[in-house]
């Protein structure tokens, strides 16, 4: 390793009973893992279901998925995967988002290229504080980023803040508006507000749609109109997106489907209550119902690329509170007032 590599670093552990900065030691870097110094990490609302204990994780662990920060140095041996940016060889000093996932490379799944649900996955801020990959999350001065991350490079026009969501948020957004297929001249409904629900909403009226969003709060559903959406009339759409993973809401969500409609869901990642699917219903308005979790590496690039075109059209950086340091890390693990979308922690 680089002789002036730090050899330690700290990290925000969650216990089960809070959080616990502590000093972690730097491993040595293996074949192309990279060591990135993180600038500032956004709280994903899957981190605060973690912490609350409706979402199962590895215990203790250092969670953080949504980051972005500088590549201190690089293991010898194989090349990261960079997508975008001419896929040019990645730098000590380059700026970076990373992919949540990292995959095998090697199982049927990925070998088929749908990476986002290798058998043998791991991901970034939900593996244990044990064993070989300790520095795994993103609330941490340093993160160790495995060989098979994919890496896009952060073009310096593009504030932190705004940057960090594209690790999950906004590539979650890419890969769930591409299971919805061409939105251009369409209908478009989203459901639910979060960062999720208005960058759908940017992302999609930039592709040309009519979009409407929905959420039980008022403020957020307002908010929606500074990122393309207008009042919604409560007509059929083309296209409904669901966000929310509130079974109610997928409920109403497919009987707003007009006649060759698509339902994509993405936020139905916890259980909960099933739906009711008339077959006829699907059969004679030919309907789609999809799913998406997580995303694949080419949707980490067009989230960057996404943000960086529309930093000026819309107001990224406003969703974002103010980062506090580390030592803070559990007075950002709750919820935000309704127009702050994410909190976020300056390691």
């Amino acid at each position: 390793m680089d002789q002036i590599t730090p050899r330690l670093t700290r990290a925000a552990v969650w216990t089960r009973d809070g959080i616990d900065v502590r000093a972690l030691e730097i491993p040595e870097l293996g074949p192309g893992e990279i060591l990135v110094r993180i600038t500032l990490a956004t709280v994903c609302g899957s981190d605060l279901h973690t912490v609350s204990g409706r979402r199962p994780a590895a215990c203790p662990s250092v969670l953080g998925h949504e980051a972005v920060g500088g590549v201190v140095a690089t293991g010898t041996g194989a090349d990261p995967a960079v997508v975008g940016d001419g896929g040019r060889p990645l730098a000590v000093g380059d700026r970076i988002v990373w992919s949540v996932t990292v995959p095998c490379g090697r199982c049927p799944r990925c070998r088929s290229g749908f990476t986002a649900k290798c058998i043998d996955v791991r991901k970034v801020g939900h593996e244990p504080a044990e064993g070989r990959w300790v520095l795994s999350g993103s609330y941490a001065q340093h993160i160790v980023l495995p060989h098979g991350t994919a890496i896009a490079v952060v073009p310096e026009s593009l504030p932190d803040p705004v940057a960090a969501p594209a690790a999950c948020a906004t590539a979650t957004v890419m890969a769930a508006l591409e299971a919805a297929g061409d939105v251009k001249g369409k209908r478009v409904l989203i459901v639910g507000a979060g960062m999720l629900g208005v960058t759908a909403a940017a992302a999609a009226a930039e592709r040309g749609a009519s979009v409407r969003v929905i959420d039980h709060d008022p403020v957020r559903q307002n908010q929606a109109r500074d990122f393309g959406a207008v009042v919604d009339d409560g007509a059929p759409v083309d296209v409904a997106v669901d966000f929310s993973g509130a079974s109610p809401a997928v409920q109403a969500a497919l009987g707003r489907l007009d006649t060759g409609g698509r339902l994509v869901l993405a936020g139905s990642v916890t259980p909960g209550p099933s739906i009711t699917v008339d077959p006829e219903t699907v059969v004679r308005q030919w309907l789609t119902l999809t799913g998406v979790h997580n995303y694949e590496p080419r949707h980490l690039a067009e989230a960057v690329g996404f943000l960086d075109a529309t930093r000026h059209r819309y107001p990224w950086a406003e969703l974002v509170e103010t980062p506090v340091p580390l030592d803070q890390m559990s007075c950002v693990l709750r919820p935000t007032a309704s127009r702050i979308l994410r909190s976020s922690v300056a390691p």
